[in-house]
Order: structure tokens, then C-alpha cells, then sequence
């Protein structure tokens, strides 16, 4: 009778228990949105700059000369529960023997190179290799045999080089989608190419339909492109092998009217030392994103938006500025500091990878 006794009683507590963490994991499912909450001082960088090889000049504030750390040191809290602390070598085993690739512009390079970071400072000791081919650089951890790997592509569509027109973008084409095969998750991006004008413009013509423009609404032409990218995915990507993410819109502070900065230097984000206060951008909402998470949401295959538009607009402190390439030189207002804000970006990344937002310690 003994036995059975204490069988009956571990038996109850684990249906306590499992009880208890459905209850916990329901409750989380209504009232944990990662992407919503706001920033806070008093955090450490997840890595030490000089320790990390694989930071671009252009991110290296503090090695650019960048004199207030304060950026170095907040912290995203979301507002109704807590992120679980990035752990490096939790990531490596999970994606032990699998391939990583990001797709976008240097947005994704931002990021890419901020979870290099990330993971190298969790594996100090670590036998990696980095390499570059063409546009696709691969940072490989040999213990864990995880490839993270970079492809620059700007606006994911064809960019193609006509003899007679010169480069042409083909809206509804995206034969380069061959190279996305076969990987254990994507993370893509695209946007801030989509606007660029003048001697910047990435095209000489637009393509689509069977019709030659010499140019277009830059949002027709951006969600023109994402349909294209959307058809890819859903006829070429298979959920059950490969996770999919799209990194949400990355904003800009290049105007300080934005977050009511009157001051004579306030028209960008130079001299910003610390993030808006609270939870809402003052701003008006990006447009692109409208078009990302319509998008998504008319797709088949399930695409996780990695929504990092209204955490990240908080943050007018967190770009180079003056301090990018070389230092004092331009004001980068679009990049981020490295360490900084893509951090989170990556952290939030792995909470939603080990969570899927249903487990996550409430506060």
C-alpha cells in the first residue's frame, strides 16, 4: 500500500504541475507581447567590443570615438512579462549541425554580425572560422558544426544587368531564391534600399508584367516585391524543415521633430544620448511596415515577424551618427551602434525561438 501511495502522490503533483504551467502558458498567450514594453538602465552588454573580431568600423562607435556609453547599457522590458536570458551555448545546441542564413541589406549585416558577437563571447574558445565568397559571408562554430551565414541582398527580387537598359529590377522575378534552399531558418529583410533616390538609386529601370518603367511609387514597387518574395516562400519552403523569420522594419532618426526635439543640433540623431521615455513612438507609423505585416499575414506558410519597428524607433540614441566609419565623419541615423540595440533584436530572436512566447517568466 506504501507504493502505491507514493505513486498516487507524485502522480498528483505532476498533474498539478502541468496544470499549473498550462494555466501559466494560457495566461502568457493573452498578455506577453515581446515587441511591446519599453527600455531600461542599468543592463551590461551582452559582449565586450574589442574582445568580438567581427564588428564593421562603420558599428564600432566606441572605437570610433563615440564619448557617452549610456547606450551600451539598456535593456528591453516588455510590458507584461520578461525575456529569458540570451544563452550562446543554449542557441549552439538547439542549432547543433544546422545552417543559419539572414537575407537583406546591411540591416541583416547589423544583426548577423551582433549574434557572431553574441555566440562568440558565450564560446570564447571556440575554433571559428569566418569566411567571405562573393555577397555570402559564413561564420562557423566547428564544436557545435552551426553555420551562420550572411547573404547581401538588398531588396530579395532579381537586380539584373540588361546590355541596353543597364540594371533592371524585376519585381516578379526572384530566381536568386535558389540560394535560400535547404537552410534550418531564414531571416529576411528588405526596405531601406527601396527609397533611395538620385545617384543612390540601385536600378536604372523597373520591371513587371512584361512593362518597362523608368520608375515607380517606391511602396507599389516594395510590395510588388515582397508578393513576389511571398509566392517564393510559399511555394519553395517547407515549415516543418525550415524556420522562417522577416525582421521587421529597422526606422531612422533623421528627424528630431519626430520625437519633439526643438533644440538648434536636434534635427537628427546626433547628440542623442538616451532613448524615448515610455512605450509609444511619437512618430508616425512606417508605411513599409503596414505593407510587411499584410503581407505576412495573406501568406500560407507561417513567417514569424520579428516585429523590432516600435522597440527599436524608441532608441534615437543608438546609431553611429557622427561616430561610424572612421568616426566623426557623415551621421549615420539609419545603422546601430555595435554593441547595441540589434542585440535585442537577437534576443529576442532566441526568446521567441526557445518560447514561442508561451513560456516565458511573468513578472
Amino acid at each position: 500500500m506504501s507504493h502505491i501511495a507514493t505513486f498516487l502522490s507524485i502522480t498528483l503533483k505532476l498533474v498539478f504541475l502541468t496544470f499549473t504551467w498550462l494555466q501559466s502558458s494560457s495566461s502568457l498567450d493573452v498578455g506577453c507581447d515581446l515587441f511591446r514594453g519599453s527600455w531600461m538602465a542599468g543592463a551590461s552588454p551582452m559582449y565586450d567590443v574589442p574582445m568580438c573580431p567581427f564588428i564593421d568600423k562603420q558599428f564600432d562607435c566606441a572605437g570610433n570615438g563615440r564619448p557617452d556609453k549610456l547606450y551600451l547599457n539598456y535593456t528591453w522590458k516588455p510590458n507584461n512579462c520578461k525575456l529569458p536570458k540570451f544563452s550562446g551555448v543554449d542557441f549552439l545546441r538547439r542549432f547543433q549541425g544546422k545552417r543559419i542564413l539572414f537575407v537583406g541589406d546591411s540591416l541583416s549585416l547589423n544583426q548577423w554580425e551582433s549574434l557572431a558577437c553574441m555566440l562568440h563571447a558565450s564560446v570564447p574558445q571556440s575554433n571559428y572560422t569566418i569566411k567571405k565568397i562573393g555577397g555570402v559571408s559564413t561564420f562557423y562554430m566547428p564544436e557545435y558544426r552551426m553555420s551562420l551565414m550572411l547573404s547581401r541582398n538588398a531588396l530579395l527580387v532579381d537586380l539584373v544587368v540588361d546590355g541596353k537598359r543597364g540594371r533592371v529590377l524585376k519585381l516578379d522575378s526572384i530566381k536568386n531564391g535558389e540560394s535560400w534552399k535547404g537552410f534550418d531558418m531564414l531571416v529576411f529583410n528588405s526596405w531601406h534600399w527601396w527609397v533611395h533616390k538620385g545617384r543612390q538609386t540601385p536600378w536604372d529601370y523597373i520591371e513587371f508584367g512584361g512593362e518597362v518603367y523608368k520608375d515607380m511609387d517606391r511602396l507599389k514597387a516594395y510590395e510588388l516585391g515582397l508578393r513576389t518574395w511571398s509566392k517564393w516562400v510559399d511555394s519553395n519552403i517547407n515549415p516543418l524543415q525550415t524556420r522562417v523569420f522577416f525582421q521587421g522594419i529597422s526606422p531612422t532618426h533623421y528627424n528630431g521633430a519626430e520625437w519633439n526635439n526643438a533644440t538648434p543640433n536636434g534635427a537628427t540623431c546626433y547628440g542623442e544620448t538616451e532613448p524615448i521615455h515610455g512605450s509609444a513612438y511619437p512618430g508616425p507609423e512606417l508605411p513599409a511596415a503596414v505593407v510587411v505585416k499584410r503581407m505576412l499575414s495573406n501568406m500560407a506558410t507561417a513567417v514569424q515577424l520579428l516585429d523590432i519597428t516600435t522597440l527599436s524607433a524608441l532608441r534615437k540614441d543608438g546609431h553611429p551618427s557622427a561616430y561610424g566609419i572612421g568616426g566623426k565623419r557623415g551621421n549615420d541615423c539609419s545603422h546601430w551602434c555595435l554593441a547595441g540595440v540589434p542585440d535585442t533584436w537577437n534576443q529576442l530572436l532566441y526568446a521567441t525561438l526557445v518560447a514561442n512566447g508561451n513560456q516565458l517568466i511573468p513578472k
